[in-house]
């Protein structure tokens, strides 16, 4: 039986373990507390804690591939500084690392397409950390002789997490930017990549996991208002959005993210290719229906 470890049991590795599992996979997850690990062992899979390292060597024996979600620190990447020694003392070379990093990498493009072999012009701390993070995973597989991949993605959504919760309580933006653009992706997308992927892995590759339509983020909000029967949120011109300075950062990159090369090496198609489908697949789920 294949065996799934992830380092980071949040939304996005609980949706690759799903998908792996139902294909017969066995899946464990590295956590730091008992109420991460009451939830993996409610899902069906094994936890093993953060300090444990015997537990942790003995999983890394068996793991033909390991997922990293965990954001980096000012320490670097907590995955990579607890794997790399264990897998070391474990003598195991799985077949398949995915490190998660963030299509923040790239930093401004004044609403250009971004592409794998472009460059990274991170603008805050958080996607610089993740570009060290991305180089650091590199070499350490260079070194190891383990095949590392990095995945680059956008804005995150999927059930209960997603426009339509926002338009539900209330916190959904009506902000206008004119020109500016956001990428997004639904979480089963990025398993069905990451899964392709396992498939197909390939040393040191970049991919950006990404829906077909970048869009503004008013549009997106004005259509999950619309399918859960609201109003629209009131637009508001971004100079006059009372926003954090984190949000403005958001704010200030604009950027097309192309998949063309997922979709060309991996031969992933994302499910859901736009918002559109993806929205409305998620209510459909929840027993609601459109509006429309």
């Amino acid at each position: 039986m294949n065996h799934l470890l992830i380092f980071g049991y949040g939304f996005t590795g609980q949706a690759l373990a799903r998908r792996l599992m139902a294909d017969g996979w066995r899946a464990t997850a590295v956590v730091r507390s008992e109420a991460t690990a009451a939830k993996a062992r409610a899902h069906g899979v094994a936890p093993v804690a953060t300090e444990d390292r015997p537990g942790l060597v003995e999983a890394l024996k068996t793991a033909a591939a390991i997922l990293i979600t965990a954001p980096p620190t000012e320490a670097g990447c907590p995955g990579l500084n607890t794997l790399i020694p264990a897998l070391a003392e474990a003598n195991a070379f799985p077949d398949w690392i995915g490190y998660l990093s963030t299509t923040g990498v790239y930093g401004d493009r004044d609403g250009r397409w971004v592409f794998e072999a472009g460059p990274l012009s991170a603008r805050s701390v958080e996607s610089a950390r993740r570009v060290s993070a991305e180089r650091d995973w590199r070499q350490v597989g260079r070194g190891m002789g383990l095949t590392v991949t990095a995945f680059r993605l956008p804005g995150i959504y999927g059930p209960g997490r997603s426009a339509l919760d926002r338009a539900r309580d209330g916190t959904a933006h009506g902000i206008v930017k004119p020109g500016q653009m956001f990428s997004r992706i639904h979480v089963d997308d990025i398993a069905a990549g990451l899964a392709a992927s396992i498939a197909r892995p390939r040393a040191g590759a970049s991919y950006n996991l990404c829906d077909d339509e970048p869009a503004p983020s008013h549009e997106v909000n004005a259509f999950a208002a619309q399918l859960v029967g609201m109003p629209p949120p009131k637009p508001v011109a971004f100079d006059d959005a009372d926003l954090t300075p984190a949000a403005r950062r958001f704010w200030s990159e604009n950027k097309r993210v192309s998949n063309a090369l997922a979709k060309a090496e991996l031969g992933w198609r994302p499910q859901y290719p736009t918002y559109r489908e993806g929205l409305t697949a998620i209510l459909a789920a929840e027993g609601g229906k459109s509006a429309s």
